[in-house]
């Protein structure tokens, strides 16, 4: 449920911020209809404030949906997941997570951030009109009863009600909706099973993205045609996303039945860590057309992996004697290694075959056993989806 193309409009935290361009569009249609509005709502006022109101409205309902996403990705952070960018788009905003939870709390936790989030915007905009001694007028604004007041006040009964819709939407046990998220790490906790609670969530999404699809068809027969297809086509991309991620369970299954200790190549080429940086290049980098080699000690423990730029940017500086463990970049050793019982299908996405296109694995020593390339994890992949029994061939 994401837009692979996006512009970028600026980073945060260090995180890329983009826009596809249905959100364009959105963003112009939201300014139409607000300007509308707020024209009825602020009587007195002239067009041209009713249309700055507008304006000022619609990007901060896209601000409050940017910290609902920050929420997610600054929380999955905390537990050591990446986050390769946010977008917005039609249906609001997505946080592109680089792996998935490892445990039910770490699903529970990024899955309520957002909504925590929005839920503290929410009492924001009460609380401000609590301030100004109009919170009744605030609340009669979310419930588009009032007219005549200040522009201030409309915009924070707006926003406050905007973001209390999407609180409740969000919260909705259907995935791949925060509350199916939610509902997921429960079922997850509860079962044992990350599949299990994955079908769970995924066939509650799938029901309500029928209820979704059956009620914007019933507001479209009333003569509301926008509205009514608006609600269809959400049904139908929440659906869409309920049904692969009910697919992936099953597939995922398939996976778990190998670990990375059976598919992984059991006699790598490694560097040891006393080798001088020269050596290296020469005896290791010159002779194999490899960009890495994985680095151990005496004992075979794993020390870390040396890639060409490490080693080449320390021979630009001068270093040529150093031993190679003293070079290796820490940045560069998060998520490369995992141990033999690690299922294959936790291996999917994982951040050492994004970059390095293998993940080492170690014994619980942490001796190294082998290397999982890409393509024998590709090969497993493979006989998983055409195998539907015994587990899937090397």
């Amino acid at each position: 449920m994401r837009s692979d193309r996006s512009i970028q409009l600026f980073r945060i935290f260090g995180i890329r911020i983009g826009a596809s361009p249905s959100w364009f569009v959105v963003l112009f249609l939201m300014i139409y209809w607000l300007s509308g509005y707020f024209g009825d709502v602020l009587v007195g006022e002239s067009n041209s404030t009713a249309f700055l109101v507008a304006v000022l409205a619609t990007l901060l309902f896209f601000v409050s949906l940017l910290l609902h996403e920050l929420g997610h990705a600054l929380t999955a952070r905390h537990f050591g997941i990446g986050t390769s960018g946010i977008d917005l788009w039609l249906f609001g905003g997505v946080a592109k997570l680089t792996r998935d939870s490892n445990t039910p709390k770490e699903e529970f936790l990024v899955a309520a951030a957002g909504p925590a989030v929005t839920g503290l915007i929410v009492l924001v905009c009460a609380g401000l009109g609590a301030l100004a001694s109009k919170f009744n007028v605030v609340v009669d604004i979310a419930q588009l009863q009032t007219v005549g007041t200040t522009p201030a006040i409309v915009l924070i009964g707006w926003l406050g009600a905007i973001n209390l819709v999407l609180l409740i939407f969000n919260l909705i046990p259907a995935f791949p909706l925060d509350g199916g998220r939610i509902a997921r790490a429960v079922a997850w906790r509860m079962t044992g099973d990350r599949n299990r609670g994955t079908r769970f969530s995924g066939k509650l999404g799938i029901g309500f993205s029928w209820l979704l699809i059956g009620g914007g068809a019933l507001i479209a027969a009333r003569g509301d045609l926008v509205s009514g297809a608006w609600l269809a086509l959400l049904g139908w991309f929440l659906g869409s996303a309920a049904r692969s991620a009910v697919l992936s369970s099953r597939f995922s299954e398939r996976l778990d039945e190998v670990t990375a200790g059976d598919l992984m190549d059991r006699d790598p080429l490694t560097i040891p860590g006393s080798v001088s940086v020269i050596a290296a290049r020469e005896e290791w980098f010159d002779r194999h057309p490899w960009p890495w080699f994985a680095v151990v000690d005496a004992q075979g423990r794993l020390e870390g992996v040396l890639d060409e730029t490490t080693l080449d940017r320390a021979l630009a500086d001068g270093r040529p004697a150093l031993p190679v463990r003293d070079v290796l970049d820490p940045a560069a050793q998060t998520g490369v290694w995992v141990t033999q019982e690690t299922p294959v299908g936790s291996l999917l996405g994982s951040e050492g075959v994004r970059r390095l296109g293998a993940i080492l694995v170690v014994d619980d020593h942490d001796r190294l056993c082998g290397v999982v390339s890409a393509e024998r994890l590709g090969r497993a992949i493979s006989a998983a989806a055409a195998s539907h029994s015994g587990p899937p061939a090397v």
